[in-house]
């Protein structure tokens, strides 16, 4: 079983480069060492997965050498790989890839396949296709290991420039930009038995077939094989680099056991502290996060915000609902006063949204937040849960987008949520809430007029409610004190009416003792 931790702390030593600025220039493509040539199809993906569910799960050989193996975060960062080895660069196209190396916590090897006129044919490891700094130890001779992972590159900044937009690597997980954004959360192909008591599993992509793109190309289409203990898979993702980086996600399993909790499009992210939570902060930063809240919309039309919070102890929130329109792990503070971190860049997170192809059926979108000290630790998980357990021995289907943006586009008539503060109430116990909306609509109200503020909660009593413009932002400020009284958990809504209708989407908090 993997820890958590050690997974998310090798993906920080992961060598990230998408960047503001950060690039590689066009030269000429030398070419890499590929293996003989085998007839490949989508369809092989899948058999193979299927193939895979019918015997018994064995972990990937991980032979590395103890060099590699004992690598530290700096040693593994100091091998970088040449540029100029990129696959398909100097072919004319818009897009280079290029595989990670081994080493650190990466010690299990994964198969990297390029794909082209129906044939796959391996990509073979030659040390020559890295650099080796001066921090990484004399290694002894090196066959052919493998690779760890893999990036893909496109003009996604600038025309002249090949920016990292996307890469895959450890377990099942995988990162991508928008433009002008830097590395943030994360998704992962599946996740199983998260925040359960007898540890959460860990599936890994096992191999991935990557298609050569046409010269005109604007995606990139990769396969992969998922494999654990529990379940086998095959994916496929169609990645489309831009303003907002979008990958469509087609994906079958095939469980070896009744999976009771399995999340579906899984995304891993920070929160450390924010405006709502700074009680016994010591740190000149205003907030630090990758991201600041969940936001959902749910299959009766209703748009929910939960603001992330960094527990005491761990908690788990579930969103019941059938048929989701969409849910995600959003940054929307966008400001770097709000930050104030010249290396982090907070404000240039990528928020993730997820909008389901098809009706899911009833479930619930599930967030579980876990306490943490440090902002090196993803404390942060959010999926879509079916209702039922997935049978083991039989085949499910799913299919997703993603979409690596600023924001999602909200419904045009929707305020959303902006800022959640929480501080001391009047009373001893009561504590103190003040939520910003913002929207069109409420920009477009006079001066003195006012939404009403609909709150409720689930213990103890509400008070003090008050609504007013806020002239800074351009919305409406609520405002009310939670006098828990004798409960020890409390949740709490709260949106926006005008004449009648809900004019904003609805903030949920939990407040515990």
């Amino acid at each position: 079983m993997v820890h958590r931790r050690t997974i998310l702390a090798a993906l920080a030593a992961s060598p990230l480069t998408a960047l503001l600025g950060g690039a590689a220039p066009r030269q000429a493509w030398a070419a890499p060492t590929l293996g003989e040539p085998v007839p490949f199809s989508p369809d092989l993906v899948r058999r193979r997965a299927r193939e895979l569910a019918g015997a018994e799960f064995r972990p990937p050989e991980a032979n590395l050498p103890k060099e590699l193996k004992e690598l530290n975060y700096d040693q593994y960062r100091d091998i970088r790989f040449q540029p100029e080895q990129a696959v398909w660069r100097g072919e004319g196209g818009s897009f280079e890839l290029q595989p990670l190396h081994l080493g650190f916590y990466f010690d299990a090897p994964v198969k990297i396949n390029v794909v082209e006129d129906n044939y796959a044919r391996r990509l073979r490891y030659a040390p020559e296709y890295f650099s080796f700094g001066s921090l990484v130890p004399q290694l002894p001779p090196l066959d052919d290991i493998g690779y760890s992972g893999f990036r893909l590159h496109a003009p996604l900044n600038r025309p002249e420039y090949l920016d990292e937009f996307a890469v895959f690597q450890g377990a099942s997980y995988f990162r991508a930009v928008g433009r002008g954004q830097g590395y943030g959360l994360s998704a992962r192909g599946l996740a199983l038995d998260t925040a359960a008591p007898k540890g959460e599993e860990f599936p890994i992509f096992r191999a991935f077939w990557i298609e050569r793109p046409r010269l005109s190309a604007s995606a990139v289409v990769v396969h992969a094989l998922l494999d654990s203990r529990s379940v086998t898979g095959a994916y496929h993702f169609t990645i489309r680099p831009g303003e907002q980086t979008e990958m469509e996600v087609d994906l079958v399993l095939y469980p070896r056991t009744n999976l009771a909790n399995a999340g579906i499009a899984p995304m891993t992210s920070m929160y450390l502290f924010g405006a709502a939570d700074r009680a016994e902060v010591d740190d000149f930063r205003p907030s630090v996060h990758d991201s600041d809240g969940l936001a959902i919309w749910n299959g009766r039309d209703e748009r929910l915000w939960r603001p992330l919070t960094n527990p005491s102890q761990l908690q788990v929130s579930q969103f019941l609902d059938e048929g989701p329109r969409a849910f995600g792990l959003m940054q929307r503070q966008r400001r770097f006063e709000a930050y104030q971190d010249l290396e982090a860049r907070y404000e240039r997170r990528p928020s993730l949204w997820v909008e389901p192809v098809g009706n899911w059926g009833p479930g619930a979108v599930h967030l579980t937040e876990i306490p943490s000290r440090e902002e090196i630790h993803d404390n942060i998980v959010a999926f879509w849960q079916p209702a039922k357990p997935i049978p083991a021995g039989g085949e499910v289907a799913l299919s997703y987008r993603m979409f690596w943006c600023w924001a999602p586009d909200p419904a045009p008539e929707t305020a959303i949520v902006t800022a959640t503060r929480v501080g001391a109430g009047r009373s001893k116990s009561g504590r103190r809430y003040v939520i910003d909306f913002v929207g069109e609509r409420l920009k477009q109200l006079a001066s003195d007029q006012l939404a009403a503020a609909k709150i409720n909660a689930s213990a103890g009593v509400i008070k003090f409610p008050v609504v007013q413009v806020n002239p800074e932002t351009g919305g409406q400020r609520v405002s009310f004190e939670l006098d828990p009284s004798d409960a020890k958990v409390a949740e709490l809504r709260c949106y926006l009416e005008l004449d009648g209708q809900r004019i904003s989407e609805v903030w949920t908090s939990r407040w515990s003792s």
